[in-house]
């Protein structure tokens, strides 16, 4: 093996140690899905082996990353068997204490995909909504709206007040 093979792979050892936990509740979030999830994990880390950029500073390797989990649910959307998802599928990422998934958490897997997807990056990510933009190639405007209609409808679910439900989140 040469010496720039090794390299590569030692990138994305670090890479995937560094963000493959989010890589894969961002799939989680996504699908809905345990194994989608992890085969969306496998296939980002298999291009970023392939294809990412050379010398990238931190932000920007996750922000790449992001991306093609984004685009790689994307594209598993749109096959015919992932069309029909139940919640019973969803893996513990969003567990509490007792290993159980938190009601909050189920509430946020039960909201359409882009409200999900928002809440996800603002909430457990800890991006911006100009980052999110950036992300999802959205509109700031839009951004913020995805956010707040999926907070309605969380707050509606379980009835939460707006500071309990930031607390949780």
């Amino acid at each position: 093996m040469g010496e720039n093979n090794k390299e590569i792979y030692k990138d994305a050892r670090r890479a995937f140690e560094l963000y493959g936990d989010m890589v894969y509740r961002l799939a989680l979030v996504r699908t809905r899905k345990q194994v989608d999830a992890e085969d969306i994990v496998q296939d980002v880390f298999l291009r970023y082996l392939k294809s990412a950029p050379d010398k990238m500073d931190p932000e920007h390797e996750k922000a790449w990353l992001i991306k093609v989990a984004v685009n790689r649910t994307k594209s598993l959307a749109t096959l015919a068997w992932n069309r029909k998802v139940a919640l019973s599928d969803i893996a513990l990422a969003g567990s509490g204490e007792d290993g159980l998934p938190s009601e909050v958490y189920m509430a946020v897997m039960g909201l359409p995909q882009k409200y999900r997807t928002a809440i996800h990056l603002y909430y457990y990510e800890g991006y911006t909504t100009s980052q999110i933009a950036g992300l999802l190639l959205a509109k700031e405007a839009t951004v913020r709206s995805w956010l707040s209609r999926g907070r309605e409808i969380l707050r509606k679910s379980i009835e939460m007040d707006d500071e309990v439900l930031d607390d949780v989140c």
